[in-house]
């Protein structure tokens, strides 16, 4: 394949794969999404390299982890001289624009167009800046989005060059707004309760269960009672915690079916206008999102909630509709893929693999069997941490002060329940992992900061 297909790439904002029904979801729908599944190709095991979102897009830009790219936590700004993929791809000759949320505190850089939120972005009439130029827009964010996305695709059809776009929402980020149109869904309908809603935390480090109040319920009664209205007095702390996640959930899921049906304005789009062949669409999220599981909300943790990300991808020309891959990939490797698949060298430098070959149905050689995640701010009552996560277990060092460590059989504890490093056995194992953890840093050239203190 030598041509340069065009390229879609949208990301939403914290939308757990685990509320896509291509993965399995047990309280929503997303058929548009599920449309680059039942198309393309689904990944089920994609993974973060640090579970929040500016840390994240830098990742995506620069095929880099986030000790590399600069961008360690949201406090960082991005250093917009050094080399992208969307400069990459324009030196490839790709048009490149970027819509909506940016997030990374400087201004966008290997892009011919940009129409981006400042900050965050609000759900309603958001200002937008298009190409340094502040713009008030009227509408709901994700529909904005979409619209200013579609617009200057519609302005591509006459250039012979591809295009990459990167359409980038707000939703489904807190403060969770959802529009007119989905304002009513689960009105009438409880959101079932993830299985591990009530864990108990009995075999996790004392860090985390000391952590739980933090970023647990009590951190939504805090941040957002005036949004959900004020709680009623009389009901017990389960009770509590339920009808903080009832409103919560609900929310979330509208803002999510908005975005579904912006994803299939999008493929609505390149099918009407002949452009489906030859375009790559993808659909993912900067990171997972707790969604009550464990009790949690948010990310950050490496659990597996937070941790795994949604991967779908559509590509007519070579991608065989209805197909999967378990291989363990990584927001890492957007980058190299992308530019794998556009036929420009991948630089030596990128830390990411190319995926493509999974894609077309010819899984390589050589592939990783483990990945390795750090996470590097004290917020919300979570500290740094770091782990490795293999194809059956995790292992997860809390760090600054050495305030302990998880291990989990993925195998056997899907769900993360048994944290069973120190039980019986389990002493090779551990070893093992540790070594195999300090490997990667090596490889990756992350500095050892286990005994620095908090």
């Amino acid at each position: 394949m030598s041509k340069q297909p065009n390229i879609i790439f949208i990301m939403s904002d914290d939308h757990a794969s685990h509320a896509i029904s291509a993965y399995g979801s047990r309280i929503n729908r997303t058929p548009n999404i599920d449309r680059l599944a039942e198309e393309g190709m689904i990944f089920d095991r994609c993974f973060c390299t640090n579970s929040i979102c500016a840390p994240s897009r830098a990742v995506i830009l620069t095929g880099k982890y986030s000790h590399v790219n600069g961008v360690t936590d949201n406090g960082v700004s991005f250093d917009g001289t050094q080399q992208t993929l969307p400069k990459f791809l324009q030196t490839a000759g790709y048009r490149t624009a970027i819509v909506g949320k940016w997030h990374l505190r400087s201004e966008p850089t290997g892009f011919d167009y940009h129409n981006i939120l400042p900050g965050h972005g609000v759900y309603h009439n958001p200002e937008m800046i298009e190409n340094g130029t502040v713009q008030k827009n009227k509408g709901y964010v994700t529909d904005l989005i979409t619209d200013h996305g579609l617009a200057w695709l519609e302005k591509q059809k006459a250039s012979k060059q591809p295009f990459f776009l990167m359409l980038h929402h707000k939703a489904p980020h807190a403060n969770w707004e959802p529009d007119e149109k989905h304002m009513s869904m689960y009105s009438d309908e409880d959101v079932p309760l993830p299985a591990t809603f009530d864990d108990d935390y009995g075999t996790r480090t004392a860090q985390i269960r000391n952590h739980r109040l933090h970023v647990g319920p009590k951190q939504w009664e805090l941040h957002f009672k005036d949004r959900f209205g004020a709680i009623p007095e009389d009901m017990t702390g389960q009770e509590t915690r339920e009808w903080v996640y009832q409103r919560y959930m609900k929310d979330y899921l509208r803002c999510v079916a908005s975005i579904d049906d912006n994803v299939g304005r999008v493929l609505d789009y390149l099918q009407e206008s002949e452009l489906s062949e030859d375009t790559i669409v993808v659909y993912t999220s900067d990171q997972g999102f707790f969604l009550g599981d464990h009790g949690l909300y948010d990310k950050r943790f490496m659990y597996e909630d937070s941790l795994r990300m949604p991967l779908l991808v559509r590509y007519p020309e070579g991608i065989r509709p209805g197909s999967a891959s378990d291989a363990i990939v990584l927001n890492l490797d957007f980058a190299s893929t992308f530019l794998d698949y556009a036929n420009v060298p991948i630089p030596t430098d990128l830390q990411g693999q190319s995926f493509k070959e999974f894609a077309d149905g010819v899984p390589p050689r050589e592939w990783r069997r483990e990945m390795f995640y750090k996470f590097y701010e004290q917020a919300y009552g979570i500290g740094p941490h770091e782990g490795i996560r293999t194809e059956r277990h995790k292992l997860i060092h809390y760090l600054y002060g050495d305030q302990g460590w998880e291990l989990y059989d993925l195998s056997n504890d899907p769900s993360e329940l048994d944290n069973v490093y120190g039980a019986p056995g389990s002493k090779q194992l551990v070893e093992d992992l540790k070594a195999r953890l300090n490997s990667l840093k090596k490889e990756y050239g992350v500095e050892d900061s286990s005994a620095r203190s908090d």
